[in-house]
């Protein structure tokens, strides 16, 4: 794991190395200064020569200008070290979360993956912080100022070797402990982030059906929960505080009963005892930072194991060896498919899958909640490998394309359409980042979009909104359809994606499509049959296997899941004009 973590310092080994350098430059000279201080008191004042006073005085001004400047120094280094691998982290992670699979992604939650990306990246940024100045400082100063204390007295200097041997075990039984309350602690964060970020997506819906109470409780139950899981953690790290507080207490009236007493036998002298005491508040102070810094250490490591476990994730789908970079038509077949979320085909969604579509041809595709639809088309851009069987995209299986070449020209318009806030213009440059804006009128307008972007006060330079939520559901269709067409591609999916405009213009974008791009591949789920009669082909899916496929016409003859959805509908609509 510290592996995986150093290896984005990156750029900032430089800043990583000089930081612990200067911070041990700074120790060492402070390390020095109690001594000089001990010297003019015995040497200097003790004797009266005031020419030695003022020459050490000057040397200790000089140690201190010194230490000063390291110090500052170790800070500048510190400070650009430790936000630069942040910054790498999180860049790390994103790049990682952008190449995952949907299978990678319906791994963690939405949430979860933003309080890695935040919080538990300012917990590793801190710990590191410490690390490579203050588990660099105070161990320096624990050791100097030691070997200093022994060097004036080693009998007294005993003294500190024991606090030193107590906080070691207090602090080993902390970090041992409170471990794995703090890995709980993120996972309850994960799921507080969930319920906030649920909440706003959907307060339209929460006030629709007055569940603010609901709502309110739902997150009071998950803020209780991490409080409480916090209150044991910090029990555990709150007895770092006394036992802190007991040692340093215990080590100053130790040393001063029995320093006093060896004054008196002339066995040690009052700048020496001056000294220790310095020395004495520096090891006591320096105990105090590095259970300060391993308290902040335990709680980054969960941080960065859940850091590391996004790092360390690799997508379910990459490229062959040898990619295709180049799909010649949009003709599919699908041989023998079989798929499972699970992996596991006993828990198949997709079941005995064969089907032959030929480029250029418009395929509709029915079937109830749960049949699988969407399942199916999002093996042909790759979105999903298939668990047993193949896909073929002109001829040649997907995983055989480049990820990318491939999904360049299968253009999918999903059944949660989504738009990015920024203008239209942004939002349709999603299909073609290059795109003139004649092109996008024409998408637009093959979408059946202009009209209503030409009523907007700023026309395709209307600001979206995150998630389009100033345009209705068909405008934000509508809109979608469009940056789909601007790729270009040779296989066009629309997953129920007409679903909330009229069926004019339904039958308008349909017609478009007819016009305009009639050497594209173009497959339709839709609930409506309007949608799909005029279709070439027409696949019927009843809970993951195929029912029927042929022509409206056929289909009303040979299927009757098709024929029931077909009477249904027609008698909806002569019951709803008779009335």
């Amino acid at each position: 794991m510290i592996k995986k973590l150093l290896s984005y310092v990156e750029e900032f080994k430089k800043d990583t190395i000089l930081t612990p350098l200067c911070v041990a430059l700074e120790v060492v000279i402070e390390t020095i200064i109690p001594l000089l201080m001990a010297w003019i008191i015995d040497n200097g004042i003790g004797k009266g020569n005031i020419r030695y006073v003022i020459i050490v005085g000057g040397i200790m001004l000089l140690a201190s200008l010194l230490s000063l400047t390291f110090g500052a120094l170790g800070g500048k280094y510190g400070a650009k070290a430790s936000t630069g691998f942040a910054r790498n982290l999180r860049r790390g992670m994103y790049y990682n979360i952008q190449n995952f699979s949907f299978s990678n992604i319906d791994k963690y939650s939405t949430a979860g993956l933003i309080t890695r990306l935040t919080t538990d990246v300012t917990n590793v940024q801190n710990a590191f912080a410490m690390i490579t100045r203050m588990f660099v400082r105070y161990p320096l100063v624990l050791i100097s100022a030691t070997a200093m204390c022994f060097y004036i007295n080693a009998k007294l200097s005993l003294i500190f070797l024991a606090a030193i041997i107590f906080l070691g075990i207090i602090l080993y039984f902390i970090m041992t402990t409170a471990h794995p309350y703090f890995m709980e602690v993120f996972k309850k964060y994960d799921d507080l982030n969930n319920n906030v970020q649920e909440n706003l997506t959907a307060i339209r819906t929460v006030k629709a059906y007055v569940r603010e109470e609901h709502e309110i409780n739902k997150f009071n139950r998950a803020s209780e929960v991490l409080y409480k899981l916090f209150i044991k953690a910090e029990k555990l790290i709150i007895i770092n505080t006394p036992a802190m507080q007991f040692t340093v207490y215990s080590c100053i009236l130790l040393l001063s009963w029995l320093g006093a007493k060896m004054i008196v036998s002339d066995s040690m002298t009052t700048g020496e005892l001056m000294s220790l005491f310095t020395y004495t508040t520096n090891i006591l102070m320096s105990l105090m930072m590095i259970s300060m810094a391993f308290v902040m250490v335990i709680m980054s490591r969960s941080s960065a194991e859940r850091i590391v476990e996004v790092l360390n994730e690799k997508s379910d789908l990459t490229n062959c060896e040898n990619p295709i970079y180049e799909v010649k038509d949009g003709s599919i077949t699908f041989n023998d498919v079989h798929f499972s979320y699970s992996k596991n085909l006993d828990n198949s969604v997709l079941e005995d899958i064969n089907i032959k579509i030929n480029s250029g041809e418009t395929i509709g595709i029915i079937g109830g909640t749960g049949s699988a639809k969407s399942s199916l088309v999002q093996l042909i851009s790759r979105l999903y490998d298939t668990t047993s069987g193949s896909v073929k995209v002109s001829g040649i299986d997907v995983r055989n394309y480049d990820i990318e070449t491939l999904r360049d020209e299968v253009s999918m318009v999903l059944q949660k359409n989504v738009l990015f806030s920024g203008t239209i213009k942004e939002n349709l440059r999603w299909g073609d980042k290059n795109a003139t804006d004649e092109e996008l009128i024409t998408a637009c307008r093959q979408a059946q979009a202009e009209e209503f972007i030409e009523n907007l006060p700023n026309k395709y330079d209307t600001y979206i909104e995150q998630g389009g939520t100033n345009v209705s559901g068909g405008q934000k269709q509508r809109l979608c359809i469009a940056r789909a067409l601007l790729k270009k591609p040779k296989i066009l999916i629309l997953d129920d994606s007409t679903s909330a405009v009229d069926t004019k213009t339904d039958a308008l974008i349909r017609k478009a499509f007819k016009e305009t791009i009639p050497d594209t591949t173009k497959i339709i789920i839709a609930q409506r049959i309007s949608s799909v009669e005029e279709a070439d082909k027409i696949i019927v899916l009843n809970d993951g296997k195929i029912d029927g496929f042929g022509t409206h016409d056929e289909l009303l003859k040979t299927n009757d899941i098709y024929l029931e959805v077909y009477e249904s509908q027609v008698k909806g609509a002569d019951n709803n004009e008779s009335k």
